[in-house]
């Protein structure tokens, strides 16, 4: 999973736009966008699957890679002061547009950030990003499994669910959210075909952003 490689493997796959959420940094988005531009591949989002103090997963979007980089510089503030051990977990590398290292994270990204939902939430929307918990289905790391509901209070507008989320459950979410079913990839082959896509007339990051945070019905009591 390097910059190239995975603008390759997506150009491949056909996709007009994809997003970079390493697990708790935002350090390769600007590398996989530049070789994009550079070799004529998809819109590339810049954001963030940040890991809360709660153990929820939050897919965080942003409308430029100045504003992810600034929300992974507050993450990284969050994380526990930890080090990684790459014998263990492996190389946390940093990579420039070409796939040459230029850098290594040192702190252990896989644990949870001191950062609470409702503290997450509000942070990403503070930089103009958009946010919505993510693969919601599932037990780990899931927002249905750890809290046992969507807060409302948060004002959510969409949510991830996994490709073998029950057809029940999606049925129930679709009364009150926009439902994305990402590819979550962590290997090249995991990169998913043209098989789920919306429609916009320019398949920009802010596009997806506004589609996103457009709610399915009016909120509740407005």
């Amino acid at each position: 999973m390097t910059p190239c490689n995975i603008v390759g493997m997506a150009m491949l796959k056909g996709l007009d736009a994809i997003a970079v959420t390493d697990h708790n940094s935002a350090a390769n988005v600007r590398a996989v966008a530049e070789a994009s531009a550079r070799l004529g591949g998809p819109v590339v989002v810049p954001g963030m699957e940040l890991e809360t103090s709660e153990t929820i997963h939050l897919v965080c979007l942003f409308p430029s890679i100045e504003a992810a980089e600034r929300f992974g510089a507050f993450v990284r503030t969050r994380l526990p002061a930890i080090p990684n051990r790459p014998e263990i977990f492996g190389a946390q590398r940093i990579l420039s547009s070409e796939d040459e290292p230029i850098g290594e994270e040192e702190r252990l990204l896989i644990n949870s950030t001191t950062i609470g939902l409702s503290e997450a939430v509000r942070e990403v929307r503070r930089r103009g990003g958009v946010c919505y918990p993510a693969h919601v289905d599932r037990e780990a790391n899931g927002i249905l499994a750890i809290l046992g509901e969507i807060p409302r209070e948060l004002d959510f507008a969409s949510v991830e669910i996994s490709p073998r989320a029950p057809k029940e459950l999606q049925k129930a979410l679709s009364f009150d959210y926009n439902l994305f079913c990402g590819s979550d990839a962590h290997y090249l082959e995991n990169i998913s075909e043209r098989e789920r896509f919306y429609e916009a007339d320019h398949p920009g990051a802010n596009a997806l952003l506004r589609l996103i945070a457009t709610p399915v019905r009016p909120v509740r009591g407005r």
